[in-house]
């Protein structure tokens, strides 16, 4: 394989020193930036200018890459991003799930659409600043987790397959965020070292889901809250407005904090309970992936994760059949707290995610 990379480069501080690091490493660089949606021009608002998608991203990106010396290029995704992202997310609000439009974006968008345009501007591999390292076991690769354990961003990962990883580089998956900001800083770039991060979804104007589903055409009249008895409790404002787990914004008052702890969109009820009710020791995850069956089935003691701030915690997957692996069931060997269907349940064994799942 020869040298030439295309760099995701969102503007900001991860891809730009991932660029550094290519650079100096030897690499010819082509830097690709996505516009994945329409500037607003309604009421909603703008998403926030330190997305990794929004105008300004794609102006710093520009001048990242004049900086350091090599082309660019803006690639324009909105089409691919609406059919698999946007409506993703707004399918499955309006069934009472939580997505990971994260997940989804990589994919289909930074790898999907990428690995095609490497090939438009004849490149060898793909790179991103992504805090991810890449490990080969049993004659498959994997996605092996960062060394900044606090950064490491594996979970929203898990979907890439063995012919993305094979053409795929991730130079900050060895370093630390502070060593990071720190060569951002001994090249010059002060003010991008200490740039903040984005927290919110880049498509959200003002983190405003509620408004965002109304304008995709999700309008849920109001419900009713009820408890694990069925006990009618007050009125919601829709269940695609809440999330497993949720305690702020209930808009209810019932003497001490309650939790949702079900949705049921076929009948617009949220279920409202304890925190000690979302503790569970087992979830059911569909389109499972997983890269070695039979070094799962030697030993299938593994660790699981069930949202990205969460610490992988024991578990044990079993196929909910013989002949099929499209469904599991997992076993945890502790309770955990949260289980939210349409999450994303990603199994690791030794650093290495083997695999993974969306919860049911």
């Amino acid at each position: 394989m020869g040298k030439r990379v295309l760099i995701g480069m969102s503007g900001g501080i991860d891809s730009t020193v991932a660029a550094i690091l290519l650079l100096e490493q030897g690499y010819e660089l082509v830097g690709a930036t996505f516009r994945t949606f329409d500037p607003p021009t309604s009421s909603l608002g703008n998403p926030s200018p330190k997305s990794c998608a929004s105008e300004q991203s794609i102006i710093d990106a520009q001048e990242m890459a004049q900086k350091l010396g090599f082309e660019h290029h803006i690639l324009d995704f909105r089409d691919t991003f609406r059919q698999y992202v946007i409506a993703n997310f707004v399918d499955e609000y309006a069934h009472g799930r939580t997505p990971n439009p994260c997940v989804m974006c990589n994919s289909h968008i930074k790898w999907g659409k990428l690995m095609q345009a490497a090939e438009q501007y004849n490149c060898d591999y793909i790179a991103t600043g992504h805090y991810a390292q890449i490990a080969e076991h049993r004659g498959h690769l994997y996605l092996k987790n960062a060394v900044d354990t606090v950064k490491d961003q594996t979970y929203f990962l898990w979907m890439l397959t063995e012919d993305n990883l094979r053409r795929t580089l991730f130079p900050l998956g060895g370093l630390t965020k502070a060593e990071v900001r720190q060569i951002a800083l001994d090249h010059g770039f002060e003010a991008l070292s200490k740039k903040e991060e984005s927290q919110d979804i880049c498509f959200i104007p003002n983190n405003d889901y509620r408004s965002f589903l109304a304008a995709h055409g999700v309008s849920v009249p109001k419900g009713e809250y009820i408890d694990a008895s069925g006990k009618i409790l007050g009125m919601h404002q829709g269940f695609c407005h809440y999330t497993i787990g949720q305690r702020k914004g209930l808009g209810i008052a019932l003497g001490s904090p309650k939790f949702v702890t079900k949705i049921d969109a076929s009948m617009n009820r949220v279920t409202l309970g304890e925190r000690e009710d979302l503790l569970t020791q087992e979830a059911t995850i569909a389109d499972v992936r997983i890269r070695d069956w039979e070094w799962l089935n030697e030993s299938p003691a593994v660790m699981a994760r069930i949202r990205y701030k969460s610490p992988a915690v024991e578990a044990t997957i079993i196929p909910s059949s013989l002949d099929s692996s499209t469904d599991g069931h997992v076993m945890f060997t502790a309770p955990v707290w949260g289980v939210t269907p349409g999450q994303s349940l990603v199994i690791y064994k030794d650093n290495l995610v083997i695999g993974g799942g969306i919860i049911q």
